[in-house]
């Protein structure tokens, strides 16, 4: 990975698109920093269509989509994408977007990935925002107390994978579901046929700035693709990085890459 202040000025004037991991990318101990969130604001000022791409609740997403300065967000790792359709002289519409292998979450391989799971880590919990959610099982094992070590978080998805399931470690939970989609299917997918973007052609107009092992698909798929500084706490369990990575961590890590992003358009 090369620092962001090593991108040049022919990539940055490139950018059309900014997507970005939320939780410890945007944000730092569960908070939305004020730095983050007003990059957010400078990039879609400049023109830059922002959109999260997140292992979050459909519930958050509707409230990201309506309220944060972003043209959509993609959640769950992919099984959805919401977006604001303007209207002529109204208010805008939610829209929403399914992927089309998203099963919903109340499926018999979920609630047995759980059992084993809970008997192999009694300490690990169920998300507290798996109320919001849809389609997957989110299993905290990093965004309360007690903090299980990755080696957890690791066997957990082991367990899921065993059971036919897809699953992802992010920096605070895993994330497990059944159909075969990710972050990355969902996010091409909204890029192409909310803004036709091309890919291929348009590679490198989309930064991804992401944190954790989830966030590999997308690192290795988009040549621009950034870090913030935390992203080296997960060693060996991120085979391919990204192109580029901050020097500070979490939301201010984001806004360093984005105010780099905009100074050398």
């Amino acid at each position: 990975m090369k620092l962001i202040s090593e991108m040049t000025h022919g990539e940055a004037a490139g950018v059309r698109f900014v997507l970005m991991d939320i939780d410890d990318t945007l944000t730092r101990e569960g908070k939305l920093l004020a730095s983050s969130y007003a990059a957010l604001w400078k990039l879609k000022e400049a023109g830059i269509k922002v959109i999260p791409v997140t292992g979050r609740p459909a519930g958050w997403c509707d409230l990201i989509a309506r309220e944060w300065p972003a043209c959509g967000v993609v959640g769950e790792n992919g099984a959805l994408a919401f977006w604001e359709e303007p209207q002529d002289g109204k208010l805008p519409t939610l829209k929403a977007e399914y992927h089309p292998a998203a099963i919903k979450n109340d499926h018999p391989v979920l609630a047995r990935i759980k059992e084993r799971a809970f008997k192999e880590f009694p300490e690990l919990r169920v998300a507290k925002d798996q109320f919001a959610r849809l389609f997957d099982l989110a299993l905290d094992f990093a965004e309360e107390d007690p903090v299980l070590p990755l080696s957890a978080a690791e066997r957990i998805r082991g367990i899921a994978l065993e059971e036919g399931a897809m699953a992802k470690v992010s920096s605070i939970h895993v994330n497990i579901w059944m159909g075969k989609y990710d972050k990355l299917s969902m996010a091409e997918h909204f890029l192409s046929h909310r803004f036709g973007w091309k890919s291929g052609a348009g590679d490198r107009e989309v930064v991804f700035v992401g944190d954790s092992p989830n966030d590999e698909p997308m690192f290795a798929r988009f040549p621009l693709a950034c870090a913030v500084a935390n992203v080296r706490r997960y060693g060996g369990l991120i085979k391919q990085l990204p192109a580029f990575a901050a020097s500070k961590e979490c939301g201010d890590g984001f806004a360093e890459i984005a105010e780099t992003i905009l100074a050398k358009r």
